[in-house]
């Protein structure tokens, strides 16, 4: 009886022994490993700039200030003028001085030229295949080169002169039709920018003229204005990516509508134009992008598709967006504003 205890007793001892071990040798592995990670990511990755220490998850997430630049100001003059704040599980640096400022824009724009797109973003421009949030590589160098050499050229902008100045004479009429009635100016101002804007980039089609411009001008600018505030709209999709799936706030859902909705409007456009074949009227830009898709860009590697043809014309439906791309591509800034400019018509009866 003896034996057998004596026996058990050296099997349990062996037992424990093996798994103490096993813990220990395990525990040092996992640290050394730490070690080794840490060691190897200081060394890819340099130590980020000082910021505000944040919470566990939020980072400094609560502390924001609705006036962001009296909020960074303010930081810069604690932290110096370049520093690092946690959004959730985004890092972002904050850059408060010019000459930094002019190193990341200008002297190294390309290394920082990529970004997160935001999921607003993200539906509103076919993934984003558009210039703004396409990765700087061949197809944004191909984009950028369709919009400067078709949208934006100066021989583009004369051939559609005689659109323009027809939308202002539209505009015109239609006021002095409504003499001694209440007009909504702003309203009727926005539908004018996008009836120049959007003939300049499809024609005639899909403009407003006559007693469709009330309702359409209301009813696009609505859509227009909704699609604004949510890419403006803080998203927790954004900062949590884990948490796109489920849309908490529901801004992917009412994104993906709206962009659906511009979507048909934009296979009508298309169809339609397919049908016109007139060669006396102005060369749009639409035109000159289902020429550039039919000949796929004009580059085989880097195609020309259907996605980037709608995802540019998104673009168009914001007057805003327009003119930052055109102040982005264009370097003679103000002539090419000059253009559009309603001084510059020479309005009289048509």
């Amino acid at each position: 009886m003896y034996t057998k205890l004596i026996i058990a007793f050296s099997d349990d001892d062996t037992v424990r022994f093996v798994l103490v071990s096993t813990i220990v040798i395990l525990s040092i592995s996992w640290i050394l490993l730490l070690l080794a990670t840490k060691k190897s990511s200081n060394k890819k990755n340099p130590p980020l700039p000082p910021g505000p220490k944040g919470l566990p998850l939020v980072g400094n997430l609560l502390s924001l200030d609705p006036d962001l630049h009296t909020y960074f100001s303010n930081l810069a003059q604690t932290y110096g003028p370049i520093y690092t704040l946690k959004l959730g599980k985004k890092i972002g640096i904050v850059i408060t001085s010019p000459a930094i400022a002019k190193q990341v824009l200008k002297d190294h724009d390309t290394i920082f030229a990529n970004r997160d797109i935001p999921v607003a973003g993200k539906e509103a421009t076919y993934g984003g295949s558009d210039i703004v949030w396409s990765p700087h590589g061949p197809e944004w160098r191909m984009l950028r080169k369709v919009c400067v050499r078709e949208m934006l050229s100066n021989n583009t902008l004369d051939t559609v002169y005689d659109l323009r100045r027809r939308e202002i004479r539209g505009t015109i009429r239609y006021l002095y039709s409504r003499a001694g009635s209440a007009v909504d100016i702003g309203e009727q101002m926005f539908l004018t920018v996008m009836n120049v804007i959007t003939s300049m980039m499809w024609g005639g089609t899909g403009t407003a003229t006559g007693t469709e411009r009330a309702g359409l001008g209301a009813e696009f600018k609505q859509v227009v204005s909704e699609m604004t505030n949510l890419l403006g709209m803080p998203n927790l999709s954004d900062f949590y990516p884990g948490l796109e799936r489920f849309d908490l706030q529901g801004i992917q859902g009412k994104m993906k509508g709206l962009a659906r909705r511009f979507d048909k409007i934009f296979d009508t456009i298309i169809e339609q134009r397919l049908k016109i074949i007139d060669g006396n009227e102005s060369k749009d830009f639409l035109q000159f992008l289902m020429e550039m898709k039919g000949n796929n860009g004009d580059d085989a590697k880097t195609p020309f598709t259907m996605t980037h043809l709608k995802a540019l014309l998104m673009i168009t439906v914001k007057p805003e967006a327009v003119r930052s791309l055109i102040k982005d591509t264009q370097p003679n800034f103000k002539e090419a504003i000059a253009l559009t400019n309603i001084s510059q018509m020479q309005i009289g009866n048509n």
